[in-house]
């Protein structure tokens, strides 16, 4: 197997790294899928190890320090052997550590403005999805931490910050790539409610007497159409438009692409 040297300094002892499976995405082309020396100080964690090669603390659930299961906090000293991998998706390592809090136990994302396209698709297939454009890197952090939300992003210098336990860093390009990718990878196929949220602000919707709404309504869906919703978070009125064949298309497409052991629980 190839080894690299990676950015050992001269007069510092080292350890050595090798990063498994998507992880190897992050690394420069000629350091994917090789032993990685790298230099280790007394300080460090393998945290810092870790993301001094490029690898967001957030992509990671299990680490292994000559074959035993760590924490980020752990201290790796030269010579050691440091193995870091990605969510399992099939493997049980529940007797592992895992390097990450508990994983949260309904899906609560929260999205930066290089991510729009893939929220309004991500609150389309029914997931709670939080959209902060104007923020900040510390406020989207701060919000991720404190409101337990699964940070979405392209930025990797984000992920790396202290406080977001939870994050993923997405690689496709287009939305609906990016939203089958998310949905995959945070293994939320079986989570999926079609057309049960608000596409505006993300609240579920709830179903609405159409006396109550009729006011809002313009003259040919007050004629044509008896069914409605509302949303519970900025009230605004849904019904099934013409617009809605497009989107039950674009849902089956999506549906098409990801994979899940069970039909989602949408209601159309």
């Amino acid at each position: 197997m190839e080894t690299h040297t990676g950015d050992i300094a001269a007069g510092h002892d080292s350890l050595e790294l090798r990063v498994y499976a998507e992880l190897n995405d992050f690394l420069p082309p000629r350091s994917r899928f090789s032993v990685l020396r790298r230099s280790v100080r007394s300080h460090q964690t393998v945290k810092d190890v870790i993301e001094a090669a490029g690898i967001p603390h957030t992509e990671i659930d299990l680490l292994l320090v000559n074959g035993e299961s760590v924490g980020f906090g752990h201290h790796p000293g030269p010579g050691d052997r440091l193995a870091v991998y990605p969510v399992f998706e099939s493997l049980d390592i529940a007797a592992l550590t895992r390097v990450r809090p508990h994983p949260l136990r309904e899906p609560r994302l929260l999205v930066d403005v290089n991510l729009g396209g893939a929220a309004r698709l991500l609150r389309l297939m029914g997931l709670d999805v939080r959209c902060e454009f104007d923020a900040a890197d510390v406020q989207l952090a701060e919000i991720a931490g404190n409101d337990h939300r699964i940070l979405l992003t392209r930025d990797r210098g984000l992920l790396a910050r202290r406080i977001v336990t939870h994050g993923l860093f997405v690689h496709a390009d287009l939305p609906a790539d990016q939203a089958v990718e998310v949905i995959d990878r945070l293994d939320l196929a079986n989570c999926l409610a079609p057309l049960t949220r608000c596409l505006r602000c993300g609240a579920p919707l709830a179903d609405v007497a159409k006396a109550d709404v009729i006011d809002r309504l313009p003259p040919l869906t007050r004629r044509y159409h008896d069914s409605f919703r509302r949303c519970t978070g900025c009230d605004h009125v849904y019904w099934a438009g013409a617009h809605r064949d497009r989107l039950d298309e674009l849902v089956a497409r999506i549906m098409s692409k990801i994979r899940r052991t069970s039909p989602p629980e949408g209601r159309h």
